[in-house]
């Protein structure tokens, strides 16, 4: 499959064309190149699986350049947006992958180069930046108006991973190409950077909806809300940056945590919303400047620009003094407000209040690095907002509202979309309607309308699953796939409220060639003892295709218990829970059947688990048949000699009802793979 793409604008008519194509793998995965009529100077690269995949690039001369590999952040082993380098003029590609790679897709983009934009005028402490219009951004690919987060807690470090060796002139053409790459490719809003730093120095505005706010971009998946995300144009693995761009990204910083009143030395606790390195909920300790690889698994923003991240941030604390940090304001309003924040020198400072006429209703002033005032309204405060300001010599000051009835404190919810999951990945409708039905679960960070669209793989539109609103906390809907022909397709459920617009994508398939998968034992114990010693699928296929079914722990095959072409029909595999004939150690598993079809490679899977240690059962006490059990199981009793009967227990301590007095008892207990525990008795 080959799309061009013209990206449209009357502004940026014709500035960037971008290309995409499937690259055929091959079952050896093979060298695969492909030459292009069209040129191009920027390759962007998506693949499936967690290998690595390596390219490069021929030159309008026919001469091959080095390979180098891709990069790209996602371990998951699911589609992998990798980053977008600048080639250079170039008219072909090659590519070559190791490991799982199972699809792989190449973005070709050419983005004119012209003339270097002109830097807006610094004023009232801002440092000069390129914005979007001299830029020349693409304004019409913008997916949704941005989202503005309620404050600023902490400034992320990137680099492109691009060349380091380019133009004054093709810096700006590389920011259009990101832009075009990251909406079109990656399918984000808007660039996912909210500022970029060339190797010149000049500052390049990112993600519109303003310099000085807390624009939420898609920079550091778990981490872009409350962050600004500062991209180094460049790739500083191995190599420095210049001068000019670390000079420029300090005065940058030290600017844009002023305007945040961020004290760039202080220690941040931030709650991943979730990715591959810090699942949701979880809590990371932070610097308030920090490089991507803090919060997620990259490498960005390379080993030499992260290397000088503890001196950059002693140079923006330094740069701009004094500066004032942390403003805050504590209590309800109609008792009393403490007003309190840190200065970075020892100042006079004020704290005034005023109404909505702008007549002052409180003040406060004092000295020294600390500000901390309460104030007690004299009477009962009525109507609003009323605004308070917190002032020094020399500083950025800080200010605020808060309305008569209610609390200064912090906003409402931002609005946030997360935890995606549509279950099964792959979906296979059978003919009696089984097999074809998944379940979709996410969270809103607020309520929301909730619109769910299944879109082909070149992003058409093929049905809506949900349009409707769903509350703040965790949310389910569930789609079936009988209509839906068989492909590949990303499943796209988008969150709209006030404060903007959240989106997240899935891939799924529906694949009918392998359906009815069903597993005899979910729990084995491969000891031989004639119980539950191996488990059986059994699956129907609709044509031949050639099957492969391995079992896997955490990700990863631990064994191929089946590799052949099997005809239509009804088919089964045995395993033994076993690897060269030594069973597997106990734990959970995986078995995962492939399928090789039109779609390519199509994978099923079914859990099941390996259990060869018996269940411990403990006699308590005889007289009240009390027992402690060790996992759940069935535990068969032998009581004065004659009754014998069974009971189902979970684990833990239980006792077993009995009319009349215990004499003796004997008792065993049997898991649900067949482990029998010694028997106990009193």
């Amino acid at each position: 499959m080959l799309l061009t793409l013209a990206v449209p604008a009357a502004a940026s008519a014709g500035l960037v064309r971008m290309h995409m194509h499937d690259v055929p793998l091959g079952g050896g995965r093979s060298l695969e190149s492909a030459g292009r009529a069209q040129p191009f100077d920027m390759l962007g690269l998506h693949w499936i699986g967690t290998g690595s995949v390596e390219y490069r690039t021929r030159s309008p001369s026919g001469r091959w350049r080095s390979w180098h590999t891709a990069s790209a952040d996602d371990r998951s082993g699911g589609w992998r947006d990798g980053d977008l380098d600048w080639t250079g003029a170039s008219i072909g590609t090659a590519f070559r992958t190791r490991g799982d790679v199972r699809r792989l897709r190449s973005y070709e983009l050419e983005s004119r180069v012209l003339a270097e934009p002109v830097r807006a005028t610094a004023s009232a402490g801002t440092p000069p930046i390129v914005t979007r219009a001299a830029w020349h951004a693409n304004e019409e690919i913008v997916r949704a108006r941005p989202r503005i987060a309620a404050r600023l807690r902490l400034a992320i470090i990137h680099h492109t991973a691009n060349t380091n060796d380019y133009t004054r002139a093709q810096s700006a053409a590389i920011v259009r190409g990101i832009e075009a790459y990251h909406v079109l490719a990656n399918g984000w809003n808007d660039v996912g950077y909210n500022f970029l730093v060339d190797r010149f120095g000049t500052v390049y505005e990112g993600r519109g909806g303003g310099v000085d706010r807390n624009v939420v971009g898609a920079h550091a998946q778990g981490f872009n809300v409350g962050t600004v995300g500062v991209a180094l144009i460049g790739n500083f693995s191995h190599a420095s940056p210049t001068t000019a761009a670390r000079d420029a990204l300090v005065k940058l910083l030290a600017w844009r945590l002023d305007v945040a009143h961020l004290d760039p030395r202080s220690r941040v606790l931030y709650t991943s919303s979730g990715n591959y390195k810090f699942r949701a909920g979880r809590t990371v300790t932070l610097r308030a400047i920090s490089g991507h690889r803090d919060t997620g698994p990259t490498e960005c923003p390379g080993a030499r620009a992260y290397a000088l991240i503890p001196a950059i941030t002693q140079r923006v604390a330094a740069t701009g003094l004094p500066k004032l940090y942390s403003p805050e304001v504590i209590g309800l309003v109609g008792g009393p407000l403490r007003f309190r924040a840190q200065l970075s020198s020892p100042l006079q400072w004020t704290v005034t209040i005023t109404d909505r006429t702008g007549t002052v209703v409180g003040s406060g002033a004092g000295s020294g690095p600390l500000v901390d005032w309460t104030w007690q309204p004299m009477g009962r405060l009525t109507g609003g907002p009323y605004t308070w300001a917190i002032a020094a010599p020399g500083v950025r000051p800080a200010s605020g509202t808060f309305d008569a009835q209610a609390e200064p404190g912090p906003p409402p919810p931002a609005l946030s979309l997360t935890g995606l999951t549509s279950s099964p990945a792959v979906l296979a409708p059978a003919s009696d309607g089984s097999g074809g039905t998944a379940a979709v679960t996410f969270t809103l960070g607020a309520p929301a309308h909730v619109t769910a669209r299944l879109q082909s793989a070149g992003a058409a539109p093929v049905a809506t699953l949900l349009d409707a609103a769903r509350p703040q906390g965790p949310a389910a809907f569930s789609w079936s796939a009988a209509a839906i022909p068989d492909g590949r397709y990303r499943l796209v459920v988008t969150a709209t409220a006030e404060g903007g617009t959240a989106r997240k994508a899935v891939d799924v398939v529906v694949d009918r060639t392998l359906t009815d998968l069903l597993v005899s034992a979910a729990v084995i114990s491969p000891n031989g003892d004639g119980v539950s010693d191996s488990s059986t699928l059994t699956f129907v296929l609709s044509q031949p295709v050639p099957v492969e079914v391995d079992v896997l722990q955490a990700g990863t095959v631990v064994a191929t218990v089946f590799a052949e072409p099997l005809g239509a029909g009804p088919q089964s595999v045995a395993w033994s829970g076993t690897v060269g004939g030594a069973p597997l150690p106990d734990g959970r598993y995986t078995l995962a059947v492939t399928v090789t079809d039109a779609l390519g490679q199509v994978r099923q899977t079914l859990p099941v688990s390996v259990d060869d240690t018996p269940p411990v059962l403990t006699l308590v006490d005889p007289q009240s048949l009390t027992f402690t059990l060790s996992e759940p199981a069935t535990v068969t009793l032998l009581v004065n000699g004659q009754t014998t009967f069974a009971v189902g227990e979970p684990a833990g301590t239980f006792s077993v009802p009995f009319p009349g007095p215990v004499t003796s008892v004997v008792a065993r207990a049997q898991d649900v793979a067949g482990n029998l525990s010694p028997p106990v008795s009193g």
